[in-house]
């Protein structure tokens, strides 16, 4: 098999395009786990909220407006095939320049700014880019805008293994419950479990990109998955934090192997509009 060439404008052409979607159109996956919360929900102003949240959906996606105020920052997981060569620019570069064009021409709002002097610069760039090394010729760009209400609750720590599983189940609980109404609940909750810092943290975030409420395929992680959904859903922390049944729609796990003398746990909160579009090059 040959070398295939995606060219650099094509790239920005798409990102441009899920800059805009993710954040106007919310996805069938939520929108179904929502109503599903709805449901469920015994509480009448938590009720009342994710009846708000369903129409809140319908009004983005027949206006063309976001979804949340709160556009965040473009998050960007590329999966490259090894096969292709990106042609007539820079990967990373035509990924900045698609976000530049979609926050500005979906009059998206620019959050990204200088961590230390707080300068603004203007345009929601540089992207968080994350970039694995597939076998084939294909590219996958997942975009997954992250807003800060629900990206500042998260979490990373670095357990001695003796806690166990218990104690990791013990922390996520834990953490939702501290977060409380910060993060604009329902949430969906990920975890990441396992390898070292940074990669815990990536692993959860990553799990956020996986449809809301579609299971773990190993039955224990799945059991894992739901037991702690249900105490998560026993907080009473309720839609938008003033009570009742539904403070999560889903707990997603994910793991990754570790040093025999650590056990990293990162909860990557997400709120309720867990905005994440993907397209194939």
């Amino acid at each position: 098999m040959g070398v295939r060439e995606i060219q650099a404008e094509q790239i920005t052409k798409t990102i441009k395009k899920l800059c805009i979607e993710a954040n106007t159109l919310l996805g069938d996956d939520v929108i179904q786990a929502i109503e599903k919360g709805y449901d469920m929900e015994e509480s009448p102003v938590g009720k009342d909220i994710l009846g708000q949240l369903l129409k809140n959906a319908q009004i983005a996606k027949e206006e063309g407006l976001p979804l949340c105020q709160d556009t965040g920052l473009a998050v960007v997981f590329v999966e490259m095939g090894q096969d292709v060569h990106v042609v007539g620019g820079d990967l990373n570069e035509a990924i900045h320049e698609g976000v530049r064009q979609g926050y500005k021409e979906g009059y998206l709002r620019a959050s990204s700014l200088d961590p230390l002097t707080r300068k603004n610069f203007g345009d929601n760039t540089p992207a968080i880019i994350h970039v694995e090394i597939a076998p084939g010729d294909k590219m996958k760009l997942a975009l997954a805008p992250k807003g800060f209400g629900s990206e500042n609750m998260s979490r990373v720590v670095l357990f001695p293994p003796a806690v166990g599983i218990d104690g990791v189940k013990k922390f996520i609980v834990q953490r939702v419950e501290e977060a409380g109404p910060n993060p604009c609940p329902p949430l969906v909750v990920g975890v990441g479990i396992g390898g070292t810092l940074e990669k815990a943290a990536l692993v959860a975030k990553k799990s956020l990109l996986r449809p809301v409420g579609q299971s773990h395929p190993d039955p224990e992680i799945a059991k894992l998955e739901k037991e702690i959904l249900g105490e998560i859903n026993n907080l009473g922390i309720g839609p938008q934090g003033l009570g009742g049944r539904v403070t999560a729609l889903a707990v997603h796990i994910e793991t990754y192997p570790t040093h025999i003398g650590s056990l990293p746990v990162a909860v990557n909160i997400q709120c309720h509009c867990d905005r994440h579009k993907e397209a194939f090059l």
